[in-house]
């Protein structure tokens, strides 16, 4: 069964955090998690401005969630369009074209992952010039969605596909290779939602492909911790603030220094 939906240019949406600069900075485009369901406040405006405070420009991707059909390559492809968009527009957004860097939480860390990893793939993708265009310069994956298997969260592969063969094809640490770009990835060890092998297995993947990854694992905190500060808190998800955990961001921003 050909499940792969072609490549089509289209009109997906994202909200800008632009940093007031007169030289090009680079751009963070952020995919918030939820499940293939829905788009996590949490993950997105809070993020987004702490990356700007770094000296990043900053996006948050509206991915396609909201609809009743399988999703197959449908968010892959928001993704994919949105780096072209900015990567095109470079100039007029004053976003350096070598430094798009992909920031995915949980299922929007499944689509980060994704794009990392398929976006030299001659049957999604097949023209050398889409590509290039589209590259991602460097991935981070906050207790990300990756393997369809033994530790999968079932959920989000189910808005992919029902069938679970073509879930597989979405079990990312069975797809890396050496393309992959340079990755950070942080995970606690009790995530209850999305556990902790998720990270494990991807990192492992890189390792046997050499591509450059940096990993912090946490002993403790629940899933979707976000920032891990008090700005991420409220009514539904009080007690996030943790300041160990927190460390990631700092850690991360060293990271990227060095890419």
């Amino acid at each position: 069964m050909n499940t792969i939906i072609q490549a089509e240019e289209r009109t997906c949406s994202y909200t800008t955090y632009f940093l007031d600069s007169k030289t090009p900075k680079p751009v963070v485009v952020i995919c918030p998690g939820g499940a293939y369901r829905w788009r996590s406040e949490r993950e997105s405006a809070p993020v987004a401005k702490a990356f700007n405070q770094n000296g990043y420009h900053a996006v948050v991707l509206n991915y396609t969630v909201e609809q009743e059909e399988e999703l197959l390559d449908r968010p892959l492809l928001d993704l994919s369009w949105a780096v072209k968009h900015l990567r095109q527009n470079a100039a007029a957004y004053l976003i350096d074209p070598d430094k798009i860097i992909l920031c995915g939480f949980s299922a929007g860390g499944h689509l980060a992952a994704s794009l990392g990893v398929f976006w030299a793939d001659q049957i999604r993708f097949p023209t050398k010039e889409e590509q290039q265009l589209h590259k991602p310069n460097a991935l981070i994956l906050g207790y990300p969605v990756i393997t369809a298997g033994t530790y999968a969260h079932r959920g989000s592969f189910q808005r992919l596909s029902e069938e679970l063969a073509v879930q597989q094809e979405y079990s990312l640490e069975t797809k890396v290779t050496s393309k992959v770009p340079p990755c950070f990835l942080w995970h606690t060890m009790t995530d209850a939602s999305v556990p902790v092998h998720n990270s494990i297995l991807f990192a492992t993947a890189l390792h046997q492909n050499d591509v450059s990854c940096e990993m912090m694992l946490f002993p403790k905190g629940p899933h979707g911790l976000s920032l891990a500060t008090k700005e991420v808190e409220d009514e539904a998800h009080p007690g996030m603030a943790d300041p160990h955990v927190a460390r990631w961001f700092n850690q991360c921003i060293d990271w990227l220094s060095t890419l």
